[in-house]
């Protein structure tokens, strides 16, 4: 990282130390601290240009806050944020909008749109389509006042009053998820959707579960060097070590492939491998932690979750690694 992008990790770092509260921000109404996201806004990690009211970072600078943001595993909503960002490349008032902290989402995956042009209707507010139809596990869904939608052709904005939006809960306390139902929804057009927005958020996430893969770790090194066994640390056994050393293999190969997610080859390869690396962290983490990590008080069951959670975001595994054998095999 260059000297500036050090200093925005510290600074994002120093801040979640400072006020990060995981548990108290999942029992609000709204599932995060608004205070912490306005500071976080007032550092400038979002990717949004200058000339729209942004701090002008780029994609590896808001990665870098998201790395952080995994870390702690607090809510926030710059994933859902950063993505919709992403869709409106250009798009002054609405970037302008972000950047002054309005939380904006985009609903484009698990989507079932279907969409009427504005001539069999009475205009309403200038719209140019209606939109019927469901989009399920939306980021933030039930806390955006920027509403983007994609049919898998054009990129839409709705006002989410015009909407039936529904709180999904999940096993992961700390994501929030909604499903949003469209009946006859008045729409724009923003115009054609771009699939690389779908790459911009699989790599987005995948710098996510570094930070979380990471911190798991750290905590189970931590936590093996006090915890005594047969009057030695855990850390001292053979075992062990290797055990936590093909942790820290697997943190290092999923930074490097998170940060190599430049493209719709290389991030579906982030996603996969991310997912994987932080399901294998995660249950590692359990295992070494012995009893006390299966209970409530402590955080090993909050990374779990979020592995799995994280893991199903935006296409499975499974998924993408099909997508990857169809590219391999249309060469």
């Amino acid at each position: 990282m260059t000297p500036e992008q050090e200093a925005l990790r510290d600074a994002v770092r120093s801040l979640l130390d400072k006020h990060s509260d995981v548990r108290a921000a999942i029992e609000t109404p709204h599932g995060y601290d608004k205070a912490l996201w306005a500071r976080l806004c007032d550092i400038g990690v979002l990717p949004i240009p200058e000339e729209h009211g942004g701090s002008g970072a780029t994609r590896a600078e808001t990665h870098i806050a998201l790395e952080e943001l995994g870390r702690t595993l607090t809510p926030s909503p710059l994933l859902a944020c950063t993505i919709a960002v992403q869709a409106l490349a250009g798009n002054g008032p609405l970037l302008r909008r972000i950047a002054d902290g309005a939380i904006a989402t985009i609903a484009w995956d698990h989507t079932e749109i279907s969409t009427t042009e504005a001539f069999d209707y009475p205009e309403v507010n200038g719209a140019s389509d209606y939109l019927d139809g469901t989009a399920r596990y939306v980021l933030d869904g039930d806390l955006a006042e920027i509403l983007l939608v994609s049919d898998g052709t054009h990129l839409y904005e709705v006002d989410p009053r015009t909407v039936t939006v529904e709180h999904t809960p999940t096993v992961d306390q700390t994501r929030r998820l909604a499903t949003i139902h469209f009946a006859d929804a008045p729409a724009t057009r923003l115009g054609r959707w771009k699939p690389e927005i779908e790459d911009a958020a699989l790599a987005a996430l995948a710098a996510e579960q570094v930070g979380a893969a990471q911190r798991a770790l750290e905590l189970t090194v931590e936590y093996t060097k006090t915890r005594v066994q047969f009057g030695r640390p855990l850390a001292s056994f053979q075992a062990l070590k290797h055990r936590m050393s093909d942790m820290h293999v697997l943190v290092e190969t999923a930074r490097s492939a998170a940060r190599a997610a430049t493209d719709e080859v290389s991030a579906a390869v982030a996603k996969v491998y991310c997912s994987e690396a932080l399901t294998k962290v995660a249950a590692e983490m359990v295992q070494l932690h012995g009893g006390i990590a299966i209970t409530w008080e402590h955080d090993a069951h909050l990374y779990f979750k979020r592995a799995h959670g994280s893991a199903q975001l935006f296409g499975s595994p499974a998924h993408h690694l099909e997508r990857l054998r169809k590219w391999n095999s249309s060469r």
